[in-house]
């Protein structure tokens, strides 16, 4: 009842002022289980997606949303599990297997999920690889991969912007993916690879986005040392070339 009613509130807002466009709704079945695997370029996606799309969609959440104490800690708890959030330990070697699981019994019983396959947001705007988890929900469960691109929404909000921008977005949902004639393959991990590659080109086409062919978590950690790297190389070339050294070396980091 919740998720119904934040959404019946949330679409005039976002409606009337971010001017969102949506295509493809036809592709998303009336009725049945099926993936939404988006591209993931900002906070927002998680707040644009489910309002476009007319049925409930269900989204992991992390455990610790719903495990806190005291009347607030109830009240969040509630609010994400009225949402749609799922709960997920991502925390130890299972935490991957959990999640599918978690997914996986939304799935049985005829829902929607969504599920971002990059595991995180890209920190440049540009689409990168996908991680296989997406593919291994689809083998398993035998439900068709919906690829859903996000447009604009890294203009709406920013990695590191907590107010809106406002600004244009647009949905475009693509045709179901059937996979399946992979059906039994979902511990091989080359036939994992393949379908998660196969999603992954079918958001490129849709987005426009430029492709990476690295995981996304991987640039944010060498984007995170890189400052790291600079100060050391400015102390480094502080001891040796004093001040003057120091400023090139800034100059150059910045």
């Amino acid at each position: 009842m919740l998720y119904w009613i934040g959404k019946a509130l949330l679409w005039p807002v976002l409606a009337a002022i971010f001017r969102p466009s949506v295509s493809g709704l036809e592709h998303v079945p009336p009725s049945g289980p099926a993936i939404l695997a988006s591209n993931h370029l900002s906070v927002s996606d998680s707040f644009f997606l489910p309002v476009v799309v007319p049925r409930r969609v269900s989204f992991l959440a992390k455990a610790e949303y719903f495990t806190g104490r005291g009347a607030k800690g109830r009240l969040k708890a509630g609010f994400f599990r009225g949402v749609g959030q799922i709960p997920v330990d991502r925390s130890g070697g299972k935490a991957a297997e959990g999640a599918i699981t978690a997914l996986a019994q939304v799935l049985a019983r005829g829902e929607l999920v969504g599920i971002y396959p990059e595991g995180t947001r890209s920190p440049d705007g540009r689409l990168y690889r996908g991680k296989t988890g997406v593919a291994r929900l689809a083998l398993r469960t035998g439900a068709p991969v919906i690829p859903v691109a996000m447009v604009g929404t890294d203009v709406v909000q920013p990695i590191g912007r907590t107010i809106p921008k406002v600004a244009r977005v647009r949905v475009v949902i693509g045709a179901p993916l059937d996979f399946s004639r992979y059906a039994g393959m979902e511990n091989d991990r080359f036939v994992l690879r393949s379908v998660t590659d196969e999603i992954m080109y079918e958001l490129m086409r849709l987005s426009e986005q430029e492709y990476a062919d690295m995981y996304a978590s991987t640039m944010k950690e060498r984007l995170s040392a890189a400052p790291v790297k600079a100060r050391l190389a400015a102390a480094t070339l502080g001891a040796v070339g004093g001040e003057d050294a120091v400023a090139e070396a800034r100059a150059v980091a910045d």
